[in-house]
């Protein structure tokens, strides 16, 4: 039999999955972002467990709190970031860059500066709109950030996903095969990638 591409970590005889994170930069309700998260929370590989991480209760940061101290909800967020196997990010586009949420939620995880919560992690970044151009400055924004934070992140294939307001029915499922099966594709490469950290 192969080995696995992800090795389980042992806890005493039990075999612990590893977590991989989502943040996903829309606050609506009706997200479609987030829509596309649950969906892939639902298709995660085997021996992985994916997990919504909520940013949106995150203070602005400000480099004062790294002197005088930080909201109180910083700690445990960057915590959880510290905790995981790997970062999913989902975003829409807002004039032509990330959600400001999102961008947040990077330079919290990030301080105080040596200490960033998301050094060496492994990172996919798919973008979503409700037009043909698919997030795409969103998508590549996101990705200058990653480079700097030093995540390795997956270049191919590159996940736009356009119209994307047509490829949900009224319950939050997806219902475009050509797309899940593009996104199990993408999550099986996502793994054979990051297993390489």
């Amino acid at each position: 039999m192969a080995p696995s591409l992800f090795p389980k970590k042992k806890k005493g005889n039990i075999m612990a999955e590893k977590t991989i994170g989502i943040l996903v930069g829309s606050l609506r309700k009706e997200s479609f972002s987030k829509k596309t998260a649950n969906f892939l929370i639902a298709n995660a590989p085997s021996g992985y467990t994916f997990e919504l991480i909520e940013i949106g209760q995150l203070s602005m940061y400000n480099q004062d709190f790294d002197e005088e101290g930080s909201p109180a909800e910083y700690k445990p967020f960057r915590d959880k970031i510290k905790s995981l196997a790997g970062v999913i990010f989902i975003t829409p586009e807002y004039n032509r860059s990330v959600p400001a949420v999102l961008k947040n939620a990077l330079d919290v995880g990030s301080r105080p500066y040596g200490s960033s919560s998301w050094d060496g992690k492994p990172a996919l970044v798919i973008s979503t709109s409700i037009s043909n151009i698919s997030g795409f400055g969103a998508n590549h924004h996101l990705r200058q950030s990653l480079v700097f934070l030093n995540m390795p992140t997956l270049q191919q294939p590159e996940v736009y996903i356009a119209n994307i307001q047509n490829l949900f029915d009224d319950e939050g499922h997806l219902n475009s095969e050509e797309t899940s099966k593009f996104l199990k594709d993408v999550l099986a490469a996502f793994k054979a990638f990051a297993a390489k950290f």
